[in-house]
């Protein structure tokens, strides 16, 4: 039997991890089992044409809210060049409200519900025998006009009887992100997410776990990433885990989904200590921090503890944090949810995602969606537009908070003018966002595209059309943002042009000297002194840039002080990533 299993991946640099999971389990039974990924981006008829030419008699397609669409389109075309192939959907997409699915779209046999491993082989098994899915638990499938509805398959009772997903076939995964659990299930109950209906942690067996890690370290991957919904549930496990990879380390870099709050303060200290800078990222949901709220949704949360070991996180300035929120969830309105951003962005995170509540299949917030008056979209990704606190215009207005946040705080060419603007100018984060997004409604920018020099104009035509008073300090402030990120140095016609020529080039003349640079400046002290014209730019700003990074919240006249900043672009990195350097008329070095 010819058997074809495909996903349409988000991205092509993302891999299926269930594709590999049913191939490992099924193999031993069907060896010449293939495995084919594309994308959402691809083609759909394109898709079908590939697969076509395979000429499988089952297709098995992994389903997820951000494929359905384009996965529905390729089977349709598939059905009407290959009529006598069954079509085999699973994933979360097709797992509940399936009876609907099926008749919405008939061209789907079968759709396996639920852990799919044990289901899709058995399913295999009788297909290959010539006969139909009845018996086999966990599947729905079409009979003719009727659709049936076997029992649900119960859940592996042990993880490790199946097979490693990993031990093979490694070239498939060049250049790609590998995803990878170490457990299934969730200790907790959020009704707004699957992991809610599903009961118990199972996890796999360690010395499994490190043996699969190793070989895809010693591949060469670029990037692991953790599907675990709770990976620290269990701290002596994500300790030993987190040891191993530190000891083990070598180009990969690993993102796991972490619950702030119950982890461990010796597990921060650990991380601090041993953990390389930029080794691990961690992937945080505060969601709201409403009590009311986390309540209805049942989410146990203490943001207190949260806040703790976040800022505990960031002082060690070895991992990268991701932060997220939700908007929308029951019974925060408008101004809860400024609330909530504001708390959280005082965290400071190195990235805040704000998302929208999404009705998805089975979660308890959609059984009762009645209850709060929600109003979502029948299609992928069922965002929802309103509901009984928060209008339609309040969402929208969300939205454009999100376009600014992303494009401003979250990209990171802003990092030394953002903190001053909003301190100065602003009561809070959530207003300077707010506002901003209304200016850019106001003037139609969200309907064209930006260059970067271009999100610099915008900003500054934004606080001169304020008034701001702090306007001749935020243009010095932003200069230097823009020398961080911008090569082209074509400055806007409101940067003043350079007015200390002779101290510009006295500290090139110094930089030439590298017991100087060795004593300054140390980590330009081994750069040629031919270099340091080519890969060094020195520029002077009418402002104390320490103390607007450090202390944004002072107020500053912008003649107090004049600053030389000492550019670092070292050649082998990509723009926007170098050194940067405050010299003052001390010589001081930051």
């Amino acid at each position: 039997m010819n058997i074809l299993l495909t996903t349409l991946n988000a991205k092509f640099v993302h891999s299926s991890l269930a594709l590999r999971y049913l191939r490992s389990y099924a193999e031993p039974y069907f060896p010449d089992i293939r495995l084919m990924e594309y994308t959402i981006n691809d083609l759909s008829d394109k898709i079908a044409a590939d697969i076509y030419k395979n000429k499988p008699d089952v297709v098995g397609f992994s389903c997820y809210i951000w494929n359905i669409q384009e996965t529905v389109s390729v089977i349709k075309h598939l059905k009407k060049v290959l009529p006598e192939v069954k079509i085999v959907l699973g994933g979360p997409e097709v797992t509940y409200e399936t009876r609907p699915f099926m008749e919405q779209h008939p061209y789907v046999d079968f759709v396996v519900a639920g852990e799919g491993e044990q289901t899709f082989l058995e399913l295999l098994q009788a297909l290959a025998q010539g006969r139909g899915a009845e018996g086999i638990q966990g599947v729905v499938y079409r009979d003719g006009d009727m659709i049936r509805e076997n029992p649900p398959r119960p859940m592996l009772a042990d993880l490790n009887a199946i097979p490693s997903p990993y031990q093979d076939r490694l070239e498939e995964l060049e250049n790609r992100i590998v995803y990878f659990e170490c457990s299934r299930g969730c200790p907790f109950k959020c009704q707004y997410c699957l992991s809610s209906i599903e009961d118990g942690v199972r996890f796999f067996e360690m010395e499994r776990v490190k043996r699969d890690l190793k070989r895809l370290i010693d591949a060469g991957v670029r990037q692991i990433k953790f599907v675990d919904r709770t990976f620290n549930i269990h701290k002596q496990y994500a300790l030993e885990i987190f040891q191993f990879l530190i000891a083990n380390r070598k180009d990969t870099t690993f993102h796991f989904e972490i619950t702030a709050d119950i982890l461990k303060p010796e597990i921060v200290d650990f991380l601090n200590e041993n953990a390389p800078k930029g080794l691990f990222q961690f992937e945080i949901g505060v969601q709201s921090t409403n009590d009311l709220t986390n309540a209805l949704v049942q989410r146990r949360q203490n943001f207190g503890k949260l806040s703790n070991t976040v800022t505990k996180i960031r002082q060690g300035g070895k991992i990268h944090q991701h932060l997220d929120l939700i908007a929308g969830l029951p019974e925060e309105d408008y101004m809860s949810f400024r609330k909530t951003f504001n708390d959280v962005y005082a965290l400071k995170p190195d990235e805040l995602q704000l998302g929208f509540l999404k009705m998805l299949k089975g979660v308890g917030v959609k059984i009762r969606a009645a209850d709060h008056g929600y109003v979502w979209s029948e299609e992928p990704p069922y965002e929802i537009y309103c509901n009984n606190v928060l209008s339609y215009e309040d969402v929208l207005r969300l939205k454009g908070i999100e376009d600014i946040l992303e494009r401003y705080s979250n990209s990171h060419k802003f990092d030394v003018s953002l903190p001053y603007i909003m301190a100065q100018e602003f009561d809070t984060p959530f207003d300077f966002f707010e506002q901003f997004a209304d200016y850019w409604e106001d003037n139609c920018l969200f309907k064209v595209g930006h260059r970067l020099k271009a999100l610099y104009e915008h900003l500054h035509a934004f606080l001169e059309a304020r008034k701001s008073q702090q306007l001749p300090v935020i243009r010095e402030l932003l200069k230097l943002d823009m020398v961080l990120h911008e090569r082209s140095r074509q400055w806007p016609g409101w940067v003043q042009p350079e007015r200390d020529r002779e101290k510009v080039e006295q500290i090139y003349n110094l930089l030439q000297d590298e017991a100087w640079r060795r004593t300054n400046i140390p980590v330009l002290a081994n750069v040629p002194a031919h270099l340091i014209r080519k890969n060094v730019y020195i520029m002077t700003l009418s402002c104390n840039v320490d103390l607007a990074v450090n202390q944004p919240e002072i107020a500053q006249t912008g003649q107090e002080r004049s600053t030389i900043v000492v550019f670092y672009d070292a050649p082998h990195r990509q723009a926007g990533t170098g050194d940067y350097f405050v010299v003052a008329d001390s010589i001081c070095q930051r």
